[in-house]
């Protein structure tokens, strides 16, 4: 396992400078013949913030303290994870006329979509620890713990845009089921509502959502001032190294077949 992971780092090492400029082109593409470019980088995350926030606060009385941030939260974690699938999912297709004639690791074009997405999310991330001190949330050394629920989300996202590339390839019509998971995906992943009103054996179903582990575990640091215990740590690895082992044995089965659909 870890000679086929330092292999596959070989290539990517190989092929750098086409992967640099995929990056390049991903990230532009993105905002391509739009006048404000990548502040809408900006500009996005806290249109929705603000909708959601206006609706929740005044028309459904989430009134707590530091909700907004809490709101945040959770729309920055689901945000990042549906920006980085869904153009995981496309990646292989949209880059189908240079698959079909260069042999090249098919996985670089995953990575770039991936890479493009996580530069939003950092810059959105900055946004969100900003919006954070505004309102008052306390600074701590736990916040370095940031990094481990990240890094887990990062190998999260790429495991399952693996596995929606490969689905892509060969049954176009994943794409609107996508639409439809990801919009209940969202409902159950309380990014607008609390889950200390339900019984504690619903909490606990709760955590059989990968993205709600994730985001409990940024709102335990940021918003409880606590590091989540060994069971979240655990929940959190074992969601990402799932993903990224199912979506691998996938690519790795039908690698070969991927150029006989496109």
């Amino acid at each position: 396992m870890v000679e086929a992971i330092k292999n596959q780092f070989l290539k990517l090492k190989k092929h750098q400078f086409l992967f640099e400029e995929l990056v390049k082109r991903d990230f532009k593409k993105k905002y391509k013949r739009t006048i404000l470019g990548m502040v809408w980088s900006l500009i996005s995350p806290l249109m929705q913030l603000l909708v959601m926030s206006i609706v929740f606060t005044h028309f459904f009385g989430r009134d707590k303290p530091h909700y907004t941030i809490y709101l945040f939260a959770g729309n920055l974690t689901y945000s990042f994870f549906k920006d980085s699938t869904y153009g995981g999912m496309s990646s292989l297709m949209s880059n189908a006329g240079i698959i079909t004639k260069i042999n090249l690791p098919k996985y670089m074009f995953l990575l770039s979509k991936n890479v493009a997405s996580l530069i939003n999310f950092g810059i959105t991330l900055v946004i969100f620890l900003v919006f954070a001190a505004v309102d008052g949330v306390a600074f701590s050394f736990r916040f370095f713990a940031l990094l481990y629920p990240v890094l887990c989300l990062i190998v999260f996202n790429i495991g399952c845009g693996f596995i929606l590339s490969a689905l892509f390839v060969i049954f176009k019509d994943i794409q609107y089921l996508y639409d439809i998971f990801t919009l209940m995906l969202m409902y159950l992943s309380a990014i607008f509502y609390y889950t200390d009103t339900y019984s504690p054996r619903v909490q606990q179903l709760f955590y059989a959502n990968p993205l709600y582990c994730y985001i409990t575990y940024i709102r335990s640091i940021v918003l409880d001032g606590y590091i989540p215990g060994w069971k979240t740590h655990l929940l959190c690895f074992g969601y990402a190294l799932a993903a990224l082992t199912i979506g691998a044995l996938i690519y790795k089965k039908y690698n070969y077949k991927f150029l006989y659909y496109m």
